[in-house]
């Protein structure tokens, strides 16, 4: 009577392996055959990103598996008191694959709005994350009521007893998510923006925002990696702002040698009413001064001290201005000027403010040094000459000199 029972479980048992299988390739013929074919010819790219990442294939093997499930009381009904073990054999395999399904799926997603333009500049990764390691926990949990054979919501309650020990564990992704959530929120940081965090020093493109790390590949091509947190909790600087403005900033100075700074006489100023980009200005400043010394009653031709005079330093930063007025690569609709700043040990600086039209770094590079190219040639000819420290050449001539008979 045993082997006879004995026998007929094993015959059963082939019968439901042989269901289970012919089933397992019915379901991926079909999946191969039909579903592929419908994938090519559909024009929306989130199936394709489903059939790239097996998530068709990996549905295809809960098949089998309902199949043993279903059929197992019948094959084990000589046996009842193997069925709680291969039910729990059964159960563990459908979760492990439910949780494969459940991660390729994710992967999938992630993919498909990581490339969509209106998600690209946002952290997916973050959260493509944060939902696999949910998927982990929840499987495991599952995973270990079926192996117990305890209720989940009792591994779910046990689970709250030791939730100190996995928020120290989980310390860092949890700080990530939370700073994952406030970067998208308050719209703080995108992938492909320009980002400086001198911490880290990092200062370059972000190229990836993930659960615990932020990537940023710097202008010389080497990877920084910045904890996600300190975006939040640090200071760092996002030129976005300029990006998407209409210009970007020019602001650096030539520092004027001081005792070169002098009045303009009537033979430097018809000199300089040459320039065309200051002439109409020489001319009518010096029809204002003129007009004001003489109601004044000021004596001029003793002194060049007395009344108003224009001196070179003020002309040359008319002409500046004029400048880059004229000059096609600034943005004249934002602000621009040339100011003089406080003099210093260096000689006066005379700091050019301005916006270049083009942002990208080689043409902002090249309108900077074209600008300031033009300005110190043009230096010497208002009598004025550019502060520098001496240099070796100068001693030697000096040397030289004193020699000299």
């Amino acid at each position: 009577m045993e082997s006879t029972q004995v026998l007929k479980m094993i015959i059963l048992l082939a019968s439901m392996l042989f269901i289970a299988l012919l089933f397992w390739i019915i379901a991926q013929v079909i999946i191969n055959k039909v579903l592929n074919r419908l994938v090519t010819k559909t024009e929306t790219k989130f199936d394709d990103h489903l059939l790239s990442y097996q998530v068709f294939r990996k549905l295809g093997h809960i098949v089998p598996v309902v199949v043993i499930s279903g059929l197992s009381a019948v094959v084990f009904t000589d046996y009842p008191l193997w069925l709680p073990a291969i039910r729990a054999i059964t159960g563990v395999f459908e979760t492990l694959v439910i949780m494969r399904l459940a991660i390729a799926f994710t992967n999938a997603s992630g993919k498909y709005f990581g490339e969509s333009p209106k998600f690209r500049d946002k952290p997916i990764a973050s959260f493509t994350q944060l939902t696999k390691i949910l998927i982990w926990s929840i499987g495991i949990i599952i995973l270990f009521s079926i192996v117990f054979g305890k209720s989940p919501l009792r591994m779910f309650t046990a689970l709250g007893a030791i939730s100190a020990v996995f928020i120290l564990v989980f310390k860092d992704t949890i700080l990530g998510f939370i700073a994952s959530i406030q970067l998208t929120i308050n719209d703080m940081v995108r992938i492909g923006d320009w980002v400086s965090v001198p911490k880290y020093g990092a200062d370059g493109d972000v190229i990836e925002v993930n659960l615990t790390t932020v990537k940023v590949r710097n202008w010389d091509n080497t990877i920084s990696t910045v904890p996600t947190y300190s975006f939040v909790s640090d200071s760092f600087t996002n030129w976005r702002g300029m990006q998407e403005s209409g210009g970007r900033r020019i602001k650096r100075a030539i520092n004027i040698k001081i005792s070169s700074v002098k009045f303009c006489d009537e033979a430097m100023l018809k000199r300089l009413e040459t320039i065309q980009l200051i002439e109409n200005y020489i001319k009518e400043r010096k029809q204002q001064i003129d007009t004001y010394n003489k109601e004044q009653n000021i004596d001029t031709t003793s002194s060049l001290v007395n009344g108003r005079r224009m001196t070179n330093l003020g002309v040359l930063r008319q002409y500046s201005n004029a400048y880059l007025k004229q000059n096609p690569n600034v943005n004249t609709e934002m602000m621009y000027m040339v100011r003089q700043l406080h003099p210093t040990e260096h000689g006066v600086p005379l700091e050019v403010y301005c916006f270049s039209r083009f942002k990208t770094w080689i043409e902002y590079e090249n309108i900077q040094s074209d600008i300031f190219d033009h300005l110190l040639a043009i230096v010497p000819h208002f009598d004025l000459e550019v502060f520098e420290d001496p240099a070796g050449s100068d001693f030697q001539k000096l040397v030289n000199n004193e020699i000299k008979p």
